[in-house]
Formats: C-alpha cells, sequence, structure tokens
C-alpha cells in the first residue's frame, strides 16, 4: 500500500495577514506537493523581539523563540530555536513520525533541523534562498565567522542542499566542502500570473521589489529619465517598500520625472498579478539576486522582463528570446534595453510569448514540486 511522506517544515518566511508575499515561495509549493501524497507539518518560526505575525489562511504552526537580537545573535539562533520547539516536535513524532525535515535557510531553521535530525534519527534537507549563503555579507567579524562555521556544520550535515539557482549552487561550492548539492528554482503559479486575455495593456514600466540599493531602482529612474522625453505616453510603477524610499522619491523629483512615477508600496499577491498584467515591461535591474521569482511571475504573464546578467535568473532568461538581459549597474544598458522594447510592440508580444511558454514548459509550481519529491526519495533511499 501507497504511504504517504510526512514531512517538518521550518521555515523564517511565511505569508501573513500583513504580508501575504513573504515566504510565498515556500507556501505555495505545499499544495502541489500534496498531489504527491506529500503532507508537510510547517512552523513557521520569528524571533521575540519582531512583531508578532498573524496567519492568512496558509496552514502554519507560528513559534516565537528567544534570540539575541540583531545579527550578532545570528549564530546561536538555531541551538535557541531548538530548545523552543524539541519537546512539541518530539511529542508530534511519536504519535506520528516524520520521515523528512525540510529546512529554509542555514540559520536559524537549518540549525535546528540538524539537531533535531540527529534527536529524531531522520533525515534533514535545507534549501538555500539568496546569495549570502554563509551569512558573512550580513553579518561581519567574529560574529561573522561563527555563522559560517554553523552554516558549514548545516550543509555539511544535511542529507541535501537544494539551491533555487546554480548561481547559488556556485556561491556554496566555492566555499564549502562535502556539500552534496541540487539545483531546483522556483515555481510559479501560471494561473494567477497569466496574460490577461482582452485587457488593453498600458505602456507602464513596472517594477516590484525592496526598496534597498540592490535592487537597482535608482538605476532605472535614471534610465527613465534619460528616455521619459521621447516617450511621453510610459510611465512607472514601482511595488515595493523598504530604505530607500525616501531617496528615491527625491530622485524622482530632482529628474523632472515624478508625475510620470507611481511608487505604490506593498501590494498582496493578486494585486502584483494584476499590475503585471496591465504592464508592457517588467524591469528589476537587481545585482544581488539569488533567482527572483517576481521575473518568473513576469514572465509567466506574457510579459518582457529586463533582469542582470551573472545573476540567478540567467538560468531561466535568455537574451532576446524569452528575456532581456542587461550588465548591471550600467546606465546605457538599461537606457538601451527599455528604448529598444518601448520602440518594438511585436518584439515585447514575440518576448513575452516565449517568456510564458518557458514558464508553463518548466518552472511551474508543479515542476518544482515534482524535483522536490524526486529529492525526498532520493534522501529517504
Amino acid at each position: 500500500m501507497h504511504k504517504t511522506m510526512r514531512v517538518l517544515t521550518l521555515t523564517p518566511f511565511y505569508p501573513s495577514a500583513s504580508d501575504d508575499a513573504w515566504g510565498c515561495f515556500v507556501a505555495e509549493p505545499l499544495a502541489a506537493l500534496r498531489k504527491f501524497d506529500i503532507e508537510s507539518y510547517v512552523i513557521a518560526v520569528e524571533p521575540f523581539y519582531r512583531p508578532r505575525s498573524t496567519p492568512n489562511g496558509h496552514p502554519a504552526h507560528w513559534v516565537r523563540y528567544a534570540a539575541i537580537p540583531g545579527s550578532l545573535g545570528l549564530a546561536s539562533s538555531g541551538t535557541l530555536l531548538y530548545r523552543r520547539i524539541v519537546s512539541a516536535v518530539g511529542r508530534l513524532h511519536s504519535v506520528r513520525p516524520f520521515d523528512l525535515i525540510h529546512a529554509h535557510a542555514a540559520l536559524p531553521c537549518g540549525h535546528a533541523a540538524s539537531l533535531l535530525s540527529r534527536k529524531l534519527r531522520v533525515p534533514f534537507v535545507v534549501t538555500i534562498h539568496g546569495l549570502d549563503v554563509f551569512f558573512t555579507n550580513q553579518v561581519r567579524g567574529y560574529a561573522g565567522q561563527w555563522c559560517k562555521d554553523a552554516a558549514e556544520a548545516v550543509y555539511g550535515s544535511a542529507r541535501q542542499v537544494v539551491c533555487i539557482s546554480q548561481r547559488v549552487a556556485d556561491e556554496l561550492m566555492a566555499h564549502g566542502n562535502n556539500i552534496k548539492a541540487t539545483v531546483i528554482h522556483n515555481g510559479v503559479d501560471e494561473q494567477r500570473f497569466c496574460p490577461a486575455e482582452g485587457r488593453n495593456e498600458r505602456v507602464i514600466i513596472l517594477s516590484v521589489g525592496d526598496l534597498i540599493p540592490s535592487k537597482g531602482h535608482q538605476l532605472l529612474l535614471q534610465a527613465f529619465a534619460a528616455i521619459h522625453e521621447k516617450y511621453p505616453e510610459v510611465s512607472c510603477e514601482i511595488i515595493g517598500d523598504g530604505p530607500q524610499c525616501l531617496l528615491l522619491t527625491r530622485l524622482a523629483e530632482r529628474q523632472n520625472i515624478a508625475s510620470k512615477i507611481r511608487f505604490l508600496g506593498r501590494k498582496n499577491r493578486q494585486e502584483v498579478a494584476n499590475a503585471m498584467q496591465c504592464c508592457a515591461i517588467f524591469a528589476l535591474p537587481s545585482w544581488y539576486e539569488g533567482l527572483g521569482c517576481v521575473y518568473l511571475e513576469a514572465m509567466s504573464a506574457g510579459k518582457p522582463a529586463i533582469g542582470c546578467r551573472g545573476q540567478g535568473i540567467e538560468d531561466i532568461m535568455q537574451h532576446g528570446h524569452n528575456g532581456w538581459l542587461i550588465n548591471p549597474g550600467e546606465l546605457e544598458n538599461m537606457i538601451s534595453a527599455l528604448s529598444a522594447l518601448l520602440d518594438d510592440a511585436v518584439l515585447r508580444r514575440r518576448i513575452g510569448t516565449a517568456a510564458r511558454k518557458t514558464i508553463t514548459g518548466a518552472f511551474t509550481l508543479q515542476h518544482q514540486a515534482a524535483r522536490l519529491v524526486q529529492v525526498y526519495q532520493e534522501c529517504m533511499a
């Protein structure tokens, strides 16, 4: 008789009532996994010093744990999380055993998973979602070295390390030894992020991402300022929030493009999908991106997306075929990309059609789930 596999998922990223996009890349594949007889018990974790999250409908058990605030406490956070959950997980395991533990990010969840794995004698895998695989860009000095040591121990003891792109895998393998790694790209809900049949496309350049330096919004605004007089009908909408909001607003004012730029703040998943259906071009010239789900979502919506070379999206996006790639930080490259796409509606449609075909052919949530199931089965063998 076929047996359902029971997986304990530990994650610091998970959708909440206040932000249904945070951790959607963890939550959304779980429904697809159920079709493969994978039952996931999710523990979503947050340190005690952050505002308490309110669940938004995605099944999960929220746990708050003690931790030293800030990056200084990151290296020890896995141990503290383990102590917080070990008794409860042990009771759950005694009633209905877990077959596997899947942690997201080495710290704190991967570290806690490695300790639970030893305690319960259950294998674990860990997924890396960004380029800072050893946390040394996030944490400096001795604390950074402690984080690196802790992360290396997690990767070395994991049955499998899942990387969301080859770029992430290369970063991991450049500094890690004796690590068994595989690449599984994030998938897209191709039914939500789909072309809008019969809806008139507006000439909007859309960007979606946190307003932080690495996302490249400054470059986008500078390029828009250089072209806006040639394309007076074009506007730019930016979805997201962050520490650069005021700086970007003032930049738009200095460049005399404030009337053409709309800062929309955070939007929920459906609002983002609607915005992608309405835009003509998606642009996020991020120069520090493990993969970038928003590129995949824009591609799934049938839009030409502009990303940067040397980032995770280069696994999937082929310049001029199903997307447009520029060199990171190069203003003239960004100006040329926008001009080429704005000048040629046929080119936009051709790239958008190829982009949609790329996603539906290999990068949906179902494709991601099938690859995860294969990794789970290998770990159980």
